[in-house]
């Protein structure tokens, strides 16, 4: 595991900010999210998740882990690691023969040894977990901590302008919309001659 020195956060915490302020896709912006997290701490992987109102993490975004690991199964809020939905950092040495792992064989599998999860804050809530992925066993350090947590909180801060955007476009789209029915049934009145003006005074 290489030794990761702190102008390395840094410059990955910049990168990521500089991310979530440009004007860029929600997919590349998450994507960059992740890929600057373990690029950064030298892991093998990385992954954003939301908690949904069932109870489950639902991958947002990941980097470095492979398709058939992502899609192992459903991850489950009160069994996957859960005391990160309390609002606890959790750093786990040995992922294989933690009972906190809920898929430990297949996180052998996928060569994972450790695993660093932070919550996704949102005002104050959690609605979400970033877990970091080392392929090596690795002990991770309070500079490891800081920084995950405050890409995570930038990684909320991304999520939550994707639901905005969204909303907007939404919006939009049901203005356009109602927009062309009025045109349309005004354009039909005047071919028809059944329009009447508003009666200037």
């Amino acid at each position: 595991m290489p030794i990761i020195t702190k102008p390395d956060y840094y410059s990955g915490l910049y990168e990521v900010a500089a991310a979530v302020n440009s004007a860029a896709t929600t997919g590349n912006v998450l994507h960059s999210i992740v890929k600057n997290v373990a690029q950064a701490m030298g892991a093998k992987g990385c992954a954003l998740m939301i908690l949904t109102f069932e109870e489950k993490l639902i991958h947002v975004e990941t980097y470095g882990l492979s398709d058939w690991y992502i899609k192992k199964g459903p991850l489950l809020a009160n069994i996957s690691i859960p005391e990160v939905l309390e609002g606890k950092t959790v750093a786990i040495f040995d992922a294989a023969n933690d009972e906190r792992v809920q898929y430990r064989e297949l996180a052998k599998k996928e060569g994972i040894s450790s695993i660093l999860s932070v919550p996704v804050r949102l005002r104050g809530q959690v609605t979400g977990v970033m877990r970091v992925y080392t392929g090596e066993p690795h002990h991770f350090i309070d500079d490891d901590i800081y920084f995950a947590s405050a890409v995570a909180n930038l990684g909320a801060i991304a999520v939550e302008n994707a639901v905005l955007n969204k909303s907007i476009e939404q919006d939009y789209d049901t203005f356009k919309k109602k927009f062309y029915e009025w045109f349309t049934a005004l354009e039909e009145e005047l071919v028809s001659g059944d329009f009447q003006p508003l009666s200037q005074e």
